[in-house]
């Protein structure tokens, strides 16, 4: 089993390639496969040592669920064991959670990275005892947890971390930053890797380099090198580097966030993420899948840009 411990660098998260009938309601198996293909072989080709798959923009509620087990069947064949994947899961109740949990694992994969159920906000109690069931019934099945408080009707607290740290199968968190990132962080002390997203990675790791080796990376399907070299520099604890590439990460990602803020992006992170994707050039993403089809017109524009920045930032990279 795979613990805390061993998440050192980028956690990688890929979306889902689709066909180009993906946006009707009646079109059927659009996972485009040989294009998932490609892009794991690229993403890790180029240095990145961990994948989570088929979280908010890799259209884990849009996808059905034998799309979503071939997907990530697809994945976990292409990179033949070279790296570990933690499969996305979220369903809104834990039976089908689980369910779904098992059958990824007998598909290959090396853990899950599991959202709550979204219906209804849950309190602490409920999300620890909602974590507490999966890891009963998938016991040595290495759990990232998923905190996006949008997505999820609030955040985890601080002290339902701590409780969560207990658990030995919960090895980590997608963590959405702010001002809590610091406080959580502490109060796992390392038992769980809280994870910052990439953008916010270097600060955390140079306030607390032991508690902070890993982060997460939504762009990884966009620009790979940019995230490797990030890795590189904040694993050697090379500041003057980690903080240059971070300011690199930053410029990128900021037309993404209309208005500067989550808030104002969250609404449609699903199309903004496919626009940013087709837009970075490194996966033919192709559409959305209904319900989440549209997007208005000035964010779309600045996904575009988001995405170009990061072609810029693969070249330069890459080329490094």
């Amino acid at each position: 089993m795979i613990d805390a411990t061993d998440l050192r660098g980028v956690l990688g998260i890929v979306p889902t390639p689709a066909t180009p009938d993906a946006e009707r309601w009646d079109a059927e198996h659009t996972v485009n496969l040989p294009e998932t293909e490609r892009m794991v072989r690229t993403v890790v080709g180029d240095g990145i040592t961990a994948l989570m798959t088929t979280g908010t923009f890799g259209e884990c509620a849009t996808l059905t669920e034998p799309e979503l087990l071939e997907f990530v069947d697809c994945v976990v064949r292409t990179v033949g064991g070279s790296v570990p994947v933690f499969a996305g899961i979220t369903t809104l109740n834990t039976r089908d959670t689980i369910r779904r949990g098992r059958a990824l694992v007998d598909a290959g994969a090396a853990g899950l990275f599991v959202g709550r159920p979204m219906w209804l906000a849950m309190d602490d109690a409920a999300i620890v005892r909602y974590y507490g069931d999966i890891a009963e019934a998938l016991p040595g099945v290495p759990l990232v947890v998923y905190d996006n408080p949008p997505a999820f009707k609030g955040k985890i607290s601080t002290e339902a971390y701590r409780r969560l740290a207990a658990v030995p199968e919960v090895i980590a968190a997608k963590h959405t930053g702010g001002p809590r990132l610091e406080d959580d962080l502490v109060a796992t002390a390392g038992r769980l890797r809280v994870l910052p997203n990439a953008p916010d990675w270097y600060p955390a790791a140079r306030a607390h380099p032991d508690l902070a080796p890993a982060c997460w990376s939504g762009a990884v399907a966009c620009a790979p090198a940019a995230m490797a070299t990030l890795e590189r520099a904040v694993l050697a604890r090379d500041w003057d580097r980690a903080a240059h590439v971070s300011e690199r990460v930053n410029w990128a990602e900021a037309p993404m966030f209309l208005g500067g803020g989550l808030a104002e992006f969250v609404d449609y992170s699903i199309q903004l993420g496919h626009v940013r994707f087709q837009h970075a050039g490194l996966v033919d993403i192709g559409p959305t899948r209904p319900p989440y089809l549209e997007a208005p017109a000035d964010y779309v524009a600045g996904s575009e840009e988001c995405g170009r920045r990061w072609a810029v930032l693969q070249k330069e990279f890459a080329a490094a």
